[in-house]
C-alpha cells in the first residue's frame, strides 16, 4: 500500500516551473467544470500551464500514467478512477489512504510513479465551515461511492455521530461505511426505496442531480440543511428543493471550488481564492 505524501513543488527561483501541463481525467468527463476553474487559477497565478479534460476509464488508467512526459505535474480523478488510482501511485496522503480514495495525482521528477492525495476530504470541511455547517451530529448520505467514503471520513472528524447511507445496492456502501465506523460514527446501510423516518442535522447526496429528482423534496424536507456535490444539471432538482423548503445549501460548486484551491496549492505551491474558483464556474454554467 502507498504511503507518504509530497508537497507542491517549486523552482529554485522560488517560483512555480513553466509549460507545466496537467489534467482532469474520468469517464464520462465531457460536464467537468475542473478545466474552467483550473485555468481561471493559472491566469490569476500568471501561469503559463495547460488543463484538459481526458476521457480515461478504470482500464485505461494505468497505461495513461505511463504516458507522461515530465512536463505533466499534476492530475485531478473523478468517477470512476478514485479507487483505482491508490495502487497504481507510487505513495498517498495519510487521508487518501484511510478513505481508499486518490482525487489528485502530484507528478515530476521527485514523485516516481505519482504521488496520491484527497483533497475532497478538506474542501467539504472547508466549505461547510464557510456555510457554517460544520458541527452535524446526525448525517445521511445517499450514495456509497468513493465521494461518500470521502466525505464520511470528513464528516467523522467534525463530529458526525450517526450516519445512514441510502443506496440502491447495499454492498456498493461496503467501504464508505467501513470507513465511517473507523472514524468513529455510528451506521446503518439502507435501500433508497426505505422510508425517511428520521430527520436529520445534513443530508448529503453523492448522485448525479437527475438520479433523485423525483424524491428531491422528500429528502431536503427530511433534513435540516442540504450538501449536494452535484453541478450537472444546474441548479440541481435537490439544490432547488432544498432552496424552496428554507434549508441551508452547500452546492457542488461550492466543493469543486475549495477542493480545486486545494489541488491548485498541491500542484503549483501557490494559494488560491476559492470564491474566484467558484465564480469562474458559476459563469461557466449561466453563459
Amino acid at each position: 500500500m502507498p504511503t507518504s505524501a509530497t508537497s507542491g513543488a517549486r523552482s529554485p527561483s522560488g517560483k512555480p516551473p513553466s509549460g507545466k501541463h496537467c489534467a482532469v481525467l474520468g469517464s464520462p468527463i465531457a460536464h467537468s467544470l475542473s478545466p474552467v476553474v483550473h485555468r481561471a487559477a493559472y491566469g490569476e497565478l500568471g501561469l503559463d500551464w495547460t488543463y484538459e479534460a481526458v476521457d480515461v476509464d478504470e482500464d485505461g488508467l494505468e497505461a495513461f500514467l505511463g504516458s507522461l512526459t515530465d512536463d505533466w505535474r499534476g492530475l485531478s480523478l473523478t468517477m470512476p478512477l478514485k479507487r483505482v488510482a491508490l495502487d497504481l501511485v507510487e505513495r498517498s496522503s495519510a487521508v487518501a489512504t484511510a478513505v481508499g480514495s486518490v482525487n489528485t495525482i502530484l507528478l515530476g521528477p521527485d514523485e516516481g510513479r505519482g504521488s496520491g492525495d484527497n483533497t475532497d476530504v478538506p474542501g467539504v470541511q472547508a466549505a461547510l465551515r464557510e456555510h457554517r455547517l460544520d458541527e452535524p451530529g446526525s448525517v445521511r448520505i445517499v450514495g456509497g461511492g468513493a465521494t461518500a467514503a470521502s466525505i464520511a471520513y470528513a464528516l467523522a472528524a467534525l463530529g458526525l455521530t450517526d450516519l445512514e447511507i441510502v443506496v440502491r445496492d447495499a454492498s456498493r456502501a461496503d467501504v464508505a461505511a467501513q470507513v465511517a465506523r473507523r472514524a468513529g460514527a455510528d451506521v446503518v446501510v439502507q435501500s433508497l426505496d426505505h422510508p425517511l423516518l428520521e430527520k436529520v442535522d445534513l443530508l448529503v447526496s453523492t448522485v448525479p442531480g437527475d438520479a433523485i429528482g423525483s424524491r428531491s423534496h422528500e429528502l431536503a424536507e427530511s433534513s435540516r440543511a442540504v450538501l449536494d456535490v452535484s453541478y450537472d444539471p444546474w441548479p440541481t432538482p435537490l439544490a432547488t428543493a432544498a432552496e424552496q423548503a428554507g434549508l441551508p445549501v452547500v452546492t457542488g460548486l461550492d466543493l469543486l471550488a475549495h477542493q480545486a484551491a486545494l489541488q491548485v496549492e498541491l500542484m503549483t505551491g501557490s494559494t488560491i481564492d476559492p470564491d474566484l474558483l467558484r465564480r469562474a464556474a458559476l459563469a461557466a454554467l449561466t453563459t
